[in-house]
């Protein structure tokens, strides 16, 4: 695989194994699995992470419920078709396995990136500033990733005064989040869990040269 796009995209994870692996799919003829990974934050309260694997990583390392491991990989994204409509699926596309280690950050992800739709801005009832972002990071193959991310305070700030075509790098966590979503035409709903980036750092990139809030 090419390094030219391994820096736009980095995370690193520690955490507990939190559902068997199953079974995925095949790509050039190699089995991957997919699995959940518990991180907990500072304030206790736990992200649930999807976890892309391949089959030689998983059997090398024996992987099952309860595991605590330490991960490398990057946040990437799927288009799955539902019921006629394209959705954005997200995972954690494991590289290596690490030691676990008890003084590492638990969850950090390094992204560089292009804005590619408007960012929506808004102030929370607790009266905090919020941004929402959709970076397009660069994958190989001509392909790229599309992340939901999130931005508070002069971050927030800072990438809604962004136009759209603007590439940043930013640093932080990927967090899990569980919302209720109607079922058209009935009355009922589902739970669901979306996935973003929560930025703690934005940097503009331009002409080499980097500008930081």
């Amino acid at each position: 695989m090419s390094e030219e796009y391994l820096d736009d995209n980095k995370v690193i994870l520690q955490g507990e194994v939190d559902t068997e692996p199953e079974f995925s799919h095949i790509l050039n003829g190699e089995e991957f699995f997919q699995f959940n990974l518990k991180t907990k934050r500072l304030s206790e309260v736990e992200d649930i992470i999807p976890i892309s694997i391949s089959s030689k990583l998983k059997d090398a390392y024996n992987i099952k419920i309860g595991d605590k491991i330490a991960i490398k990989g990057q946040f990437r994204s799927y288009n799955k078709m539902e019921e006629g409509k394209s959705r954005l699926l997200l995972r954690v596309f494991c590289k290596n396995i690490m030691n676990f280690d008890l003084e590492q950050n638990s969850n950090q992800i390094e992204l560089n990136g292009y804005i590619c739709k408007k960012p929506i801005y808004r102030i929370t009832p607790f009266s905090r500033e919020i941004c929402d972002v959709l970076l397009a990071v660069n994958r190989n193959f001509g392909k790229s990733d599309y992340i939901p991310c999130i931005a508070w305070g002069r971050n927030a700030q800072l990438v809604n005064s962004l136009p759209v075509g603007s590439k940043i790098s930013l640093i932080g966590r990927i967090q899990s989040r569980e919302y209720t979503k109607k079922i058209e035409n009935t009355d009922e709903s589902v739970k669901k869990v979306a996935y973003e980036v929560s930025a703690s750092n934005v940097c503009v990139l331009e002409n080499e040269k980097t500008q930081e809030i």
